[in-house]
């Protein structure tokens, strides 16, 4: 197949181009899908995406809707880039017979990726969760002051005590790393692992069946229309479909909580008690949000991939001679 010929250098370019451009679109929908699903029922601030945004715009301002970014926009490029690569690998390894791969072969491959990204993954999402969640919680606390105030003169000046603290991720990583050493980043890997590996299990072999409807034949890529429509599609469908392990690893990989909230020691008491306190609609939250910013981000992803921008590039730039 032609995308067999690209080199792993143009392939790991051709990821961190379209981790940035999607992530850049997308951002503001994956802060109120972290706010929405990090909210405990008796202290929710937002009611949907869209009122989360507006709240957000009002009390933060307008880059109040991309903290956290710089950490995505930081960290993305390895992450997508190890993703699509290890899935063509694994592709690559897993079809040498010189047979066509089966669906089977197609999830071994999906799920090979999904483990290798958790690397690059975790601490991403560790740090950026804390940064996206950071204005909930101050909003959160000077609710509940300005509701004190407003039923005790003696708390009266209370709402105006609220004053946010801004952290860095530089600062949170530091504070992790001095208190828990590389294993503080990584808290949640394993929510993290029951999220994206069986997300790339689905999503690679849906992709790429989707994406060959388009092709005339097997060694022409399809267009890329089809490209970006498949990528949506199957992103938008494995993001659903995982979004119960999506809301548990953000409810474990927060360190801070809101008045009230649940503290989890792990996936299984995480589990139960949101079943047991917010039923199991619950697993569901900021599941819309969540397609909303997978469909484009991949379909952008697989867009700039099949393009194969990494090659027009490298190709511009001077040959070494021997």
């Amino acid at each position: 197949m032609a995308d067999k010929q690209i080199s792993l250098t143009a392939k790991l370019i051709n990821g961190g181009i379209a981790g940035l451009i999607g992530v850049t679109c997308v951002f503001p929908i994956d802060l109120a899908k972290t706010r929405l699903q990090n909210q405990q029922n008796g202290q929710r601030m937002y009611t949907s995406m869209s009122d989360c945004l507006i709240k957000t715009i009002r009390s933060e301002g307008y880059f109040g809707m991309y903290r956290g970014a710089a950490v995505n926009l930081t960290l993305v490029t390895p992450e997508k880039a190890i993703k699509l690569a290890a899935n063509d690998f694994f592709r690559y390894h897993l079809s040498k017979d010189g047979k066509k791969l089966t669906l089977l072969r197609e999830m071994l491959a999906g799920c090979g990726a999904g483990t290798c990204q958790v690397i690059v993954t975790t601490p991403m999402e560790m740090l950026k969760i804390q940064l996206q969640d950071a204005g909930r919680i101050v909003a959160q606390k000077k609710l509940m002051a300005a509701q004190a105030r407003l039923s005790s003169t003696t708390s009266a000046g209370a709402a105006e005590s609220v004053v946010e603290t801004r952290t860095t991720a530089t600062q949170i990583t530091r504070e992790l790393l001095r208190s828990k050493g590389i294993a503080g980043l990584y808290k949640g890997l394993g929510a993290t692992l029951l999220r994206d590996v069986p997300f790339s299990i689905v999503y690679f072999p849906l992709f790429a069946n989707l994406n060959k409807l388009g092709q005339k034949s097997p060694d022409v890529k399809a267009p890329f229309y089809v490209s970006f429509l498949s990528g949506c599609l199957a992103g938008s469908t494995a993001a659903v479909a995982v979004n119960p392990c999506d809301v548990i690893k953000t409810r474990l990989q927060s360190l801070k909580r809101g008045v009230n909230e649940d503290t989890y020691s792990g996936i299984l008491d995480c589990t139960r008690k949101i079943w047991q306190k917010e039923g199991p609609l619950a697993f569901l939250k900021g599941a819309y949000c969540r397609a909303l910013v997978i469909a484009p981000l991949f379909g952008i992803a697989q867009v700039v991939y099949f393009i194969g921008i990494a090659e027009f590039l490298l190709d511009m730039l001077p040959k070494r001679r021997d």
